[in-house]
């Protein structure tokens, strides 16, 4: 299975400029916000997950944040967030992975998921996202995830939509919600897209 989902992101990232993709934002405003109401230090460590060639890291990077990890389960993706950065790449960690295989070496101050967790339509894999946001967050957690007003697929793929309410309760005993906002993302084809954004905090034992 993993092996046809990455071919099918390969093949995405291959074939399709950022323009012709749903998800491209030229400025990643929301999730912005999320982080500097964080007011984390600029060597916290952050990954955000199925980052592919999201412009997150470029405004990371430009804020002054030194330890960003961007985890994709497409190659193609990371390399053409790469190519558009130039030098700057290689003050970022490129991971190249599943994020259900995704085994970091270090715990993260900041896991930031905007689009990638919505794909999980597998109660299974949900409970093993879960688990990795326990083992591995310290800090806080950023979700963004179609709302039950978006999307059923992105990419010919089903997704599964999320409330504030069901986002909250698969979190709690986990972390402690900060805040959710719904948000309208418009396409690259100027179609309108409603995005449910959470932050939290994981709670201390």
């Amino acid at each position: 299975m993993e092996n046809l989902l990455q071919q099918h992101w390969e093949t995405v990232y291959k074939t399709k400029t950022a323009q012709q993709v749903s998800w491209t934002e030229e400025v990643p405003a929301q999730s912005l916000a999320l982080i500097a109401e964080l007011n984390l230090p600029k060597d916290a460590a952050i990954a955000d997950i199925g980052g592919g060639d999201s412009k997150l890291v470029d405004h990371l990077l430009a804020q002054g944040f030194t330890n960003i990890t961007v985890v994709d389960i497409s190659a193609a993706a990371l390399e053409r967030a790469k190519a558009r950065l130039g030098e700057a790449a290689a003050q970022v960690q490129w991971v190249v992975s599943d994020v259900l295989a995704f085994e970091p070496t270090q715990s993260f101050a900041l896991w930031h998921d905007r689009a990638a967790f919505h794909f999980l339509t597998n109660p299974a894999d949900v409970q093993r996202y879960l688990q990795l946001l326990e083992k591995y967050v310290a800090g806080n957690v950023i979700i963004a995830a179609f709302s039950t007003e978006g999307p059923s697929k992105c990419s010919g793929l089903p997704v599964q939509q999320y409330s504030e309410g069901s986002m909250c309760s698969l979190m709690e005993g986990r972390f402690h919600k900060l805040k959710c906002d719904t948000v309208t993302h418009i396409t690259p084809a100027a179609a309108r897209q409603e995005f449910v954004y959470c932050g939290f905090s994981k709670q201390q034992q």
